[in-house]
């Protein structure tokens, strides 16, 4: 039940000094993905490959929601990445296989947004907030028939490094395992850390 990198999310309270700041280190510009109605978030993406990429998600000024917006968005001091996402052959089997290892990434949501160019997309996706294990452990996506969005031709850099320390490094590990995704986890603070390259150069994400 192997699952794939889907990808990574890089939250932050100010997105367009966000987009700013990545487009100034490596040259490449994050492409708009689009509006989640009635979260009150946007995000902005960027390719890492054929079948993953690089979400920046923040608050919509635009159009803000009447919930506290996802991945504690609304308390970060900064630019962080918050926690990742993979893509499983079967989500309900890769969620339950998940509990069994010790973290309960939450019930199997429907969401979608729509692009600037009118498309709507769909998925589902178990996660919640707080994020098991600080969000080391991914949260889990299903793009169902809708067109992946590292296929629409987003701008892309290159995914040159990705890890992540934490306090309980084994039973962060047993869950990777568990659901059969590649992490390397050494022990310390929670937190995922990244790198990426582009023309421009490199920026880490952490």
């Amino acid at each position: 039940m192997e699952a794939m990198l889907d990808h990574l999310v890089f939250a932050t309270r100010d997105l367009a000094g966000a987009v700013e700041r990545f487009a100034a280190a490596t040259g490449v510009e994050p492409a708009e993905g689009g509006r989640h109605e009635g979260r009150g978030t946007r995000n902005y993406l960027v390719g890492l490959g054929a079948s993953s990429y690089l979400e920046i998600i923040g608050p919509d000024v635009e159009r803000p929601g009447s919930q506290p917006a996802p991945f504690g968005i609304d308390e970060l001091e900064g630019d962080r990445l918050v926690t990742w996402a993979v893509r499983p052959d079967n989500i309900e089997a890769a969620a339950a296989v998940a509990k069994e290892a010790g973290a309960d990434l939450g019930p199997i949501l429907p969401m979608s947004r729509t692009t600037p160019t009118g498309e709507v997309l769909s998925w589902r996706l178990a996660a919640k907030h707080p994020a098991p294990y600080d969000g080391i452990v991914p949260f889990l996506i299903d793009w169902g028939t809708s067109r992946h969005p590292a296929g629409s031709g987003l701008p892309s850099v290159e995914l040159l490094e990705f890890g992540a320390t934490h306090p309980r490094p084994d039973e962060v590990s047993a869950v990777l395992e568990a659901l059969e995704v590649a992490l390397p986890v050494v022990s310390g603070a929670p937190g995922l850390k990244a790198t990426v390259g582009g023309p421009g150069g490199t920026y880490s994400l952490s």
